[in-house]
């Protein structure tokens, strides 16, 4: 069963991003305030749940938080700043989005920068242990897929309604067939055994 406060704060908010492995697209993070007595008996580590699970459980977070959101970095700043500063700063400025502001943060992964005035700790599998990151880790997820649905209408030959952009065998073939977009990230490795030509003509 997962545990609601990690702190003795009331106001703690759980953040986590999704799709920081991902060739393409944005990485996504998101923030949640929960009301301590909030308890919901599919709410889990999302990767244990179903996309419909998560779909499901999405407006009911939504609708409990005392406040959440959802904060999407492109690609052209994951290559400028690097993925790891992305993934922060795109957490950061989730939380920075909530009103109330929390008074205490608690983060997937063991990596995190701190912001003015408020504590944080991070959590190694948080998502599997705190509610609020559980169900921030649920938006994130939710709300990156979608985008992701979106962008393969303009781009369906990558197939990022399936893949989501990770790299996948037939991600990579695509893009070794049609080449990158501005959809991917130009700073990794989008085919592992050759250099790729920066063309973003094809963009």
């Amino acid at each position: 069963m997962l545990l609601s406060n990690f702190s003795t704060f009331v106001l703690e908010s759980g953040t986590d991003e999704a799709g920081r492995g991902c060739l393409a697209g944005p990485v996504t993070a998101a923030a949640v305030l929960l009301p301590p007595d909030f308890r919901h008996p599919l709410l889990n580590d999302s990767k244990q749940l179903s996309e419909k699970q998560r779909m499901h459980l999405r407006p009911i977070i939504e609708q409990h938080a005392i406040s959440f959101a959802v904060t999407h970095l492109e690609p052209i700043v994951i290559d400028e700043i690097n993925i790891l500063n992305a993934s922060i700063k795109a957490m950061q400025e989730s939380i920075l989005k909530l009103n109330p502001l929390p008074l205490y943060i608690i983060v997937d992964g063991n990596r995190f920068k701190p912001l003015p005035n408020i504590p944080h700790s991070c959590i190694i599998k948080g998502d599997s242990k705190y509610l609020s990151i559980a169900a921030a880790a649920i938006l994130a997820k939710t709300y990156r897929d979608e985008y992701m649905d979106a962008l393969h209408e303009e781009f369906p030959m990558y197939n990022w309604k399936q893949n989501k952009g990770y790299p996948t065998l037939e991600h990579r073939e695509a893009i070794r067939k049609h080449g990158p977009t501005r959809h991917h990230r130009m700073s990794f490795r989008l085919l592992p055994e050759e250099q790729l030509a920066l063309d973003l003509n094809q963009s």
